[in-house]
């Protein structure tokens, strides 16, 4: 039996550069209290949202995805014709076919890469991590940027206050490359599609959720999932600087970190209060928010965790660029 040749020299992988992109349009909560049954209170004791972003008219998921993606080529120091992988992570797109991953890939400057999209709700963003590191290990690639990017406005029944107060729009973008010493831990990944209509697009075109339902699975059975990857990683909540769950909820978050039993040293991510939740783009958004400001740095060891539609999770550890 012939024995297949293995890659050699990338035993690892990690994050090069990480980008982000914002629409424009601030929104407030007395802003939406002004056309629906709803006011600040109600909306920041629920979710703990105080604003988010809409996307006009000419800030497409091309657009952002473009403008994310070009911001982390930019911090990764790489050139883009160096990236040979673009996985495009979205649950928001209106046009299955064609794909928008080539599109932003040409857009990019990346000649010729493999490129796709991925929709794992809003869970996508930690898949497709996972995918290209593994891709990157096995020698499928040298390097890959992940994009994740929504317009969950295009989905959003307006004069529903249980979902129009909560989703968002936005980008935001990772380089991913070869390492001597891993920065990206094994990913620990699953679904319970038992509940995959707890969040769903309906016949109307619009988003529905059993918010109640979702809750209780985040908070009672997604801090196995987060115990799982820092097993693999070999790493113990002790060595956690940064906690960047998916921004679903500021409650959802403030459970999570309680049951793990972070110390004071480790930052949370709390980029849901001013970016609502932007499901697969939320997790680079809120990495990207927690290193400009200075409350991350390079080199920090993250804990992050995406989860949403299907149901589906996935969480990693990683080494901050």
């Amino acid at each position: 039996m012939t024995t297949l040749k293995l890659a050699t020299g990338a035993p690892g992988a990690r994050i090069l550069g990480l980008g982000a992109y914002r629409p424009r349009r601030r929104v407030t909560n007395d802003e939406l209290a002004g056309v629906m049954e709803t006011n600040d209170e109600w909306i920041q004791s629920r979710v703990g949202i105080a604003e988010r972003r809409w996307a006009d008219d000419d800030e497409t998921l091309v657009e952002m995805a473009t403008a994310a993606g070009g911001k982390a080529i930019a911090a990764s120091g790489l050139a883009p014709d160096e990236i040979d992988l673009v996985v495009l992570a979205s649950a928001s797109l209106r046009q299955p076919i064609p794909g928008i991953g080539p599109q932003v890939a040409h857009r990019l400057g990346i000649p010729r890469p493999g490129a796709m999209d991925l929709n794992a709700g809003c869970a996508g963003f930690c898949y497709s991590l996972g995918l290209v590191s593994d891709a990157i290990r096995a020698g499928s690639a040298r390097n890959a940027i992940v994009i994740g990017v929504e317009r969950l406005t295009d989905v959003t029944d307006m004069t529903d206050r249980s979902t129009a107060v909560i989703f968002a729009d936005g980008a935001g973008a990772a380089v991913v490359g070869a390492s001597d010493e891993p920065g990206i831990g094994p990913v620990a990944w699953g679904s319970d599609g038992d509940q995959h209509s707890a969040i769903e697009i309906i016949d109307s075109g619009y988003m529905a959720m059993a918010g109640q339902a979702v809750y209780r699975w985040a908070t009672t059975k997604l801090t196995e999932a987060l115990t799982e990857a820092m097993e693999k990683a070999g790493v113990t909540a002790a060595d956690i600087d940064v906690f960047a769950p998916h921004q679903a909820n500021l409650r959802i978050i403030e459970s999570m970190t309680k049951r793990l039993g972070f110390g004071e040293k480790t930052v949370i991510a709390r980029d849901i209060v001013r970016s609502g939740n932007t499901s697969a783009a939320s997790i680079p958004l809120a990495l990207s928010a927690l290193m400009e400001s200075g409350e991350a740095k390079s080199g920090d060891l993250a804990l992050v965790l995406g989860y949403g539609a299907g149901l589906t999770y996935a969480g990693q550890v990683l080494r901050l660029p």
